[in-house]
């Protein structure tokens, strides 16, 4: 597992060991940040279910402006720090040691770019998109890494589906704040 390109390009990051944690493989994050490469610069990121911190350190490598991480693992906040200080982006980092609903229900930011890769087949997507869709900007895009037979709803509380790819057994559905219509 690596940075893909930006300041920390090529920087090799830890990932926990263990079923609990899925890393996203180079070939789908390759794909997210070419769907996403616009939102990114000077953004305010959030990582939740952070796991080992590679999609927000990718983001931070490519000018996001800050990240925050959250993961419920202690194990996962361990190893989120130190890729984090590895790759030199601990000034515009943030570590949250939280499950997602929680941290959600008590969080005062808003994001501009948002990544949710949760455990697969616990509803948890269902549960944190309309808790985050209230903290995202009017700028505001999700980005969610699901099982390939998830079917996610077209809105989520004021965010639309704007895309779906396939990866094998992942896929990618991209959400942006619906415009109010003139």
């Amino acid at each position: 597992m690596r940075v893909i390109t930006g300041s920390a390009r090529g920087r090799r990051l830890k990932a926990p060991e263990g079923m609990d944690v899925r890393p996203t493989a180079d070939k789908v994050k390759e794909a997210v940040f070419s769907a996403v490469q616009f939102d990114v610069e000077g953004s305010a990121v959030l990582d939740l279910f952070s796991g080992s911190g590679q999609l927000g350190i990718e983001a931070l490598s490519r000018g996001a402006k800050s990240c925050v991480f959250v993961d419920s693992s202690r194990t996962s906040i361990e190893i989120t720090k130190e890729n984090i200080s590895a790759a030199g982006f601990k000034d515009s980092s943030t570590v949250v040691n939280s499950d997602s609903v929680s941290y959600l229900r008590m969080c005062r930011s808003n994001f501009d770019l948002a990544f949710i890769d949760p455990p697969y087949r616990k509803g948890l997507i269902e549960q944190v998109m309309p808790l985050l869709c209230s903290h995202m900007s009017e700028r505001g895009v999700i980005v969610c890494e699901h099982e390939k037979d998830l079917e996610l709803p077209g809105n989520f509380g004021g965010s639309s589906k704007y895309r779906t790819y396939r990866y094998g057994k992942t896929e990618v559905t991209v959400y942006k704040k619906s415009m109010p219509e003139e």
